[in-house]
């Protein structure tokens, strides 16, 4: 071991080293051996990912904006926005995807169902990697998302968050065992007053989960106001709660005899939900078309 001098490429002294010569990565950072005691510096360049915000002037769009403005590593290049009030951004914003001139190695999308299949179109035709956060989807329109899968890199997920993510892994291990021991299942999600979907994508994706884990022998069931009989050993009943300002509260229920086992997720803020979206565009830039989900951006 010895101690040795790390300089730039412009001999500027950096700091003390101690090291056996050998090339190493320190953070951003490559040390080199070159010549006696010496090291040189070189600054691996950031990718700077560039992305179009769909949806921005929305909650989570700003959210987003918000999230960007501190992140040295992506850029929101331009946002889309046909309804909201205008707000101050440091992008230029357009009524209509097609007013876009700017290009981008992604788009974010948290916007509204109605425009999905116009949003899918263009992404293929531009050949943008497309995250698609807006949930509601109908089963027409998750086929359109997976025919789009075929032709550019498109990332769905019901919930962009780390915690359900994982959620999900954990309920498709728990499932087989539970179903086989004779546990009912429900879900009941509850969110915030001026959400139009019921029930929400990721109650839906907890219950896919669920159901995959236990070989798909669930049939989901949304309402028993309409019937008068006791509850099927198959049925997943789904329960939705819309009131004040819930961000997201889900729970999974397995109730056996004389036994019942929660997983739970609760949501505090929507930045979770941002961060992921994040995180996915980071991900989704420079990939080849196919059909990803947040599993594949944590790994």
């Amino acid at each position: 071991m010895r101690n040795v001098r790390v300089r730039n490429r412009v001999g500027v002294s950096l700091l003390d080293y101690t090291q056996k010569g050998q090339r190493l990565p320190v953070k951003r950072a490559i040390f080199r051996q070159a010549g006696k005691g010496r090291l040189f510096l070189f600054q691996k360049e950031k990718k700077m990912t560039r992305i179009i915000m769909n949806g921005c002037y929305g909650k989570m769009g700003r959210n987003i904006t918000q999230i960007c403005e501190k992140d040295e590593e992506i850029k929101i290049v331009a946002g889309v926005d046909a309804f909201g009030s205008a707000v101050n951004t440091d992008y230029p914003v357009y009524k209509t995807l097609e007013e876009v001139k700017e290009e981008a190695d992604a788009l974010i999308d948290f916007s509204n169902a109605a425009g999905t299949d116009h949003l899918l179109d263009f992404c293929v035709e531009k050949q943008i990697p497309c995250v698609l956060c807006t949930t509601g989807l109908s089963e027409e329109q998750l086929k359109h998302v997976q025919e789009a899968s075929t032709k550019v890199a498109v990332l769905r997920s019901a919930n962009m968050s780390l915690g359900v993510n994982l959620l999900m892994k954990l309920l498709k291990e728990a499932a087989p065992i539970l179903a086989e021991a004779g546990f009912d299942v429900e879900i009941v999600e509850k969110h915030h007053n001026q959400k139009v979907d019921a029930p929400s994508g990721t109650a839906i994706a907890l219950a896919d989960a669920v159901n995959e884990g236990a070989g798909n022998i669930y049939e989901y069931v949304y309402d028993r106001s309409q019937v008068r009989k006791k509850r099927e050993k198959k049925e997943l009943g789904i329960s939705a709660v819309r009131g004040g300002t819930i961000v997201g509260d889900h729970d999974v229920l397995f109730a056996g005899e004389d036994e019942v086992i929660t997983f739970s997720h609760r949501a505090y803020s929507r930045a979770l939900f941002g961060k992921g979206a994040v995180s996915a565009a980071k991900f989704l830039a420079g990939k080849g078309p196919g059909l990803y989900s947040m599993a594949d951006v944590i790994g």
